[in-house]
């Protein structure tokens, strides 16, 4: 009975289980550890691309321009200070400024932070109501889709922020919020915050200081130290870009951040780390290839005679050829799928630790165009393991082998 180059393939690696299993789980690991970079990498920077669409600027206090960046737009870090609320106005009657959106930050509940700003803020990001109204006085609240789905919170519940961006801080419990309505899923940053006025903030810290509504002295001295956390700017033309950022940040008590200039940099010190991991990757690769190289050289020689008698039972050159090279592949096919399955739990379990921590967003069922190239390392890598051996029992001598 004719048998074919992979099927023989198939019943020689079973008579090695432990060698071969150990060749395609160091194939697997260096697959696997390119797949979750790979993957990760473009998800993270498809998810900060996402949340800075359409911001030109950042304008907040003085500090780590990164820093602002990072706690006005990912809400990933704390703000940089406050500045006043003039500065709002001021922007939005220079002829550079298309649009201005406020952000009043400082507290959260269950670890999601909690935004004092105009309904401006949700269009921006595309949100659209999936239940209940828009937020329209003090201590009304819309609630992000990630918000609801891990709060369980529905319109017309309440609930009380705490103070700063960790579980666990000192609650507001004298100011709680209403909630009114729930967005739907954007895909951005909107999904992880509670909206709200940004008077309603103020309110909140009104009555942490003390203040009650009969405190006319009190709230008129208030009123003339309003502050926020930041702005987000839109440009009206080309020439703010060159222009207003120096300016706003000559001023005393503000900084102007740019996201674009931020992020490259955010990505080029990330990129590091990832240049790292893919050294490593490559190294385990290389070593498996040296592995199974090694393995299927030391199987050649232990079946010689078997590849010689196959020659004598009318097996062609060409099919001894066929089979090493299967051998190869077939390994290389396993560890690649192994790798790549592997590599995307890590991925979603990593996920959902980030999504404990109201981080940005990363899934074991996003698959990045980049690793459609895996599949042809790891075959490559068979391939260039199985060649020498392959070529050897190509060129087996019946008689000189089988004489011995």
């Amino acid at each position: 009975m004719k048998l074919g180059a992979l099927t023989m393939a198939l019943k020689s690696l079973r008579h090695r289980p432990l060698a071969n299993a150990i060749n395609m789980l160091l194939l697997a690991v260096g697959i696997a550890i390119m797949t979750f970079v790979l993957s990760a990498a473009r998800q993270l920077e498809d998810a900060a691309l996402r949340d800075a669409r359409g911001i030109d600027l950042v304008v907040g206090a003085p500090g780590s321009p990164l820093q602002l960046i990072l706690s006005s737009i990912y809400h990933i870090d704390i703000p940089t200070g406050n500045i006043p609320l003039a500065a709002q106005a001021t922007l939005e009657q220079n002829r550079l400024v298309r649009k201005v959106i406020p952000l009043a930050l400082g507290d959260s509940y269950e670890g999601f932070r909690i935004v004092g700003t105009t309904h401006d803020y949700a269009a921006h990001y595309g949100g659209q109501l999936a239940e209940g109204r828009q937020y329209q006085t003090e201590m009304e609240a819309v609630l992000g889709a990630a918000v609801a789905a891990r709060t369980r919170l529905r319109p017309g519940e309440e609930f009380v922020g705490s103070h700063g961006l960790a579980p666990g801080g000192e609650t507001h419990e004298e100011a709680p919020y209403v909630v009114t309505g729930i967005l739907q899923p954007t895909g951005t940053v909107l999904d992880r915050l509670v909206l709200t006025s940004v008077e309603s903030v103020w309110h909140v810290h009104e009555i942490e200081h003390g203040i009650t509504e009969d405190d006319a002295e009190g709230k008129a001295a208030m009123e003339e130290d309003r502050e926020l956390t930041a702005l987000l700017v839109q440009y009206a033309s080309p020439l703010a870009a060159a222009t207003l950022p120096r300016l706003i940040s000559s001023q005393s008590g503000l900084q102007a951040a740019q996201p674009a200039f931020e992020s490259a940099k955010l990505f080029r010190m990330l990129g590091a780390g990832v240049d790292v991991l893919r050294a490593i990757a490559a190294i385990i690769l290389l070593a498996a290839a040296l592995s199974m190289f090694a393995a299927l050289y030391n199987a050649l020689e232990e079946r010689k005679t078997d590849l010689a008698i196959l020659r004598t039972l009318g097996a062609p050159p060409g099919k001894l050829f066929r089979l090493l090279l299967a051998e190869g592949l077939l390994l290389a096919a396993g560890g690649a799928a192994l790798g790549w399955l592997t590599g995307h739990l890590a991925l979603e379990l990593v996920g959902r630790v980030l999504a404990d921590g109201r981080s940005l967003p990363i899934s074991g069922f996003a698959v990045a165009p980049d690793e459609i190239w895996l599949a042809a390392v790891a075959l490559a890598i068979g391939l260039a393991a199985a060649a020498l051996p392959a070529l050897r029992a190509y060129r087996t001598e019946i008689a000189t082998t089988l004489s011995r």
